[in-house]
């Protein structure tokens, strides 16, 4: 077993998504979990779960790791700190300059606070949607504050090292500018997106491809959570919202007359600027501008075929760079994606066509 660079007691405060997934990997490693939750069903939900333990009234515990939602967060870590005199405590609300202000508004002293967020979730929410590998390959974002002991970062940090995540340290305001463009304007987009499809015709939702659940996927998240995001966030969030709402305009204005002088162009510099975005992305290992090449692969939609498949690719020594699956609407087909360098491109067909897989598109 790998050993955990946490040492001493831990104590979880929030028994949902995040609280949960937290206290289930640093458990597997072998370190000593407590939860608590303001809800006794919500505790008592996930030490069944995750085999936790309640905190005892003589625990001295090293690290106080706060999964609460944003709007009571300040309260809670304040609250950790007079409570655990001895802890470092951190936590892992998704906007940190607001958290922030307000312990230091309340003259706290903040040297044994760090705060966190770990770029990781799932639009289900609650403990029994906790994973121990949710964060694994993710990022982890660091915000110490000015006062905050190096121990103490250094305890957070292996925190997120034991979570298999990869430690980040930003300032406040520069995580909160980074997430408003990385993860709440994209939320925005995919609620608006998905909002457009509540009073849609059913006959045309049944024609929906990939493309639009890829793009509506986040839109399920929950509600209550994200009001309370992006109110916190706001003001890194509008001036974003601004540049898009011109995009949009732009876009709607070449649309409306598509033989007006400049209106292909315009629409062409749009079309061509979200490619430039897309391809600035980090890839597979954190790579940029990584060309692959994806293949559609028919397969039947039943037990073994993906299976079967992965296996034929595989033992070909051929490397998948990415993968996706998706059902063909009316019939019983699975399509999958397979994403590979240009040059497994020939090698890959032909391999599949020698074993009877047939290729769409």
């Amino acid at each position: 077993m790998t050993h955990a660079r946490i040492v001493g007691h831990v104590h979880v405060i929030g028994a949902g998504l995040l609280g949960t997934s937290i206290a289930l990997a640093i458990k597997q490693l072998g370190v000593d979990v407590s939860v608590e939750d303001i809800s006794p069903a919500n505790q008592a939900l996930a030490i069944d779960f995750g085999g936790f333990r309640k905190l005892a009234e003589d625990d001295l515990p090293s690290l106080v790791v706060v999964c609460v939602p944003p709007d009571v967060t300040a309260a809670t870590v304040k609250a950790a700190l007079e409570r655990f005199e001895h802890a470092t405590v951190t936590d892992v609300a998704s906007v940190k300059i607001a958290i922030l202000e307000d312990l230091v508004a309340q003259g706290l002293d903040l040297s044994r606070y760090v705060g966190a967020h770990p770029m990781a979730g799932r639009e289900k929410g609650g403990a029994l949607s906790g994973q121990a590998d949710l964060f694994v390959g993710r990022p982890f974002i660091i915000c110490a504050s000015q006062n905050a002991r190096t121990e103490s970062i250094a305890l957070v940090e292996a925190l997120a090292l034991d979570l298999g995540a990869s430690p980040v340290r930003l300032s406040p305001k520069e995580h909160d500018n980074a997430v408003a463009l990385v993860s709440h304007l994209p939320q925005l987009v995919s609620t608006l997106l998905a909002g457009r499809l509540a009073e849609s015709d059913l006959a045309d939702l049944s024609l929906a491809g990939q493309g639009l659940r890829d793009t509506a996927r986040i839109a399920a998240s929950d509600p209550k959570l994200w009001l309370q995001i992006l109110a916190a966030n706001s003001s890194a969030i509008v001036p974003l919202l601004d540049a898009f709402a011109d995009d949009l305009s732009r876009s709607i204005e070449a649309l409306k007359d598509v033989r007006a002088n400049g209106a292909i162009a315009a629409l062409a510099g749009i079309l061509e600027a979200g490619n430039l975005g897309v391809a600035r992305l980090p890839g597979k290992h954190g790579s940029r501008n990584t060309a692959y090449v994806s293949l559609v692969v028919m397969i039947d939609d039943k037990p073994g075929e993906l299976a079967k498949l992965l296996t034929t690719i595989g033992a070909a020594a051929i490397n998948i760079e990415d993968l996706k699956l998706e059902h063909a609407a009316g019939a019983q087909v699975g399509l999958v994606e397979v994403a590979v360098l240009p040059a497994s491109v020939a090698p890959l067909t032909e391999l599949l066509s020698k074993n009877g897989y047939r290729m769409a598109g």
